[in-house]
């Protein structure tokens, strides 16, 4: 088959190869923003995530489902793709750079506190400068860090070839 066909055939995944991907990211940027805006925005920010995450855990279930049609074993398959999926994605879309995030901002909001004579305003903004120019920088190892994590616990008790990619 050549290339062009092949490029053809490929199945876009509208949560892993567009733009709705950033919608994973929308805690983190919550998270950036909480110096500057009310709680309310930060916890819609979650929602934003959790609904991505939740999405594309029923996207990869349905896939699944498709995939297995009627042989033995397809409840299994499925409930692994989306349990899978809504683990790993809770973990590195929202857990963990959400706490990654609230702490690096934080931590810089009080360092800043201590260290300059900046008014408080251009302190809460440079946080959360800070916190969306760290946002690029954690995606990779944390994604890396939960796939270990999850190889090396959940997904031993399903097998290998059952992950959420």
């Amino acid at each position: 088959m050549d290339p062009s066909k092949e490029q053809l055939e490929k199945t876009v995944d509208i949560y892993r190869d567009t733009w709705v991907r950033f919608l994973g990211y929308a805690n983190e940027v919550g998270e950036a923003f909480r110096a500057l805006v009310p709680v309310s925005f930060v916890w819609g920010s979650y929602a934003v995530a959790t609904a991505y995450v939740t999405a594309d855990a029923v996207d990869k279930g349905k896939k699944a489902a498709v995939a297995h049609g009627d042989n033995p074993g397809r409840t299994t398959r499925v409930a692994v793709a989306v349990v899978d999926t809504f683990v790993w994605q809770a973990l590195a879309s929202v857990i963990i750079p959400g706490f990654t995030i609230n702490r690096v901002c934080a931590a810089s909001l009080y360092l800043l506190g201590r260290t300059t004579r900046w008014p408080l305003p251009v302190r809460k903004w440079t946080t959360t400068a800070i916190g969306l120019s760290t946002i690029p920088f954690i995606i990779t190892p944390i994604d890396r860090s939960v796939d270990y994590l999850l190889d090396s616990s959940l997904r031993k008790v399903y097998g290998d070839e059952e992950k959420h990619k």
